[in-house]
């Protein structure tokens, strides 16, 4: 096997679903979408992606050798998969937070339009 495939197979491997995952985390929820929800799920996908890569990494070159050289393959398959989902887990939770008080601010009432106008008999 060709020794670049070989360290990164679990990646390969994996690859369709992060980015089943990814596209469900992009899609949902609908709304509301902005710059600031844009940039936030690019930069979540992007370490996600980024923390599976350097556990595959971490793990090839870790794994403990005198079970097989198919220990790595796993290793490194079950660290890239944990780290990315804990990664997109945390972020769905901070987003979860961020756009409830988005819902919250935008349903609240603004101060100007609470006050009612005072007639003069």
């Amino acid at each position: 096997m060709n020794p670049q495939v070989e360290l990164n197979l679990a990646l390969i491997l994996f690859l369709p679903w992060f980015t089943i995952l990814a596209v469900l985390f992009w899609i949902y929820p609908r709304a509301p979408r902005g710059v600031g929800r844009t940039l936030f799920d690019t930069t979540s996908l992007l370490l996600a992606l980024a923390a599976a890569a350097g556990g595959m990494y971490w793990s090839m070159a870790n794994a403990d050798r005198s079970f097989g050289h198919m220990w790595q393959q796993v290793l490194a398959t079950s660290v890239a998969y944990g780290l990315f989902l804990l990664v997109i887990t945390v972020a769905l939770v901070v987003r979860w937070r961020w756009l409830r008080r988005v819902r919250a601010a935008m349903a609240a009432p603004s101060p100007a339009s609470s006050i009612t106008p005072v007639t003069q008999p």
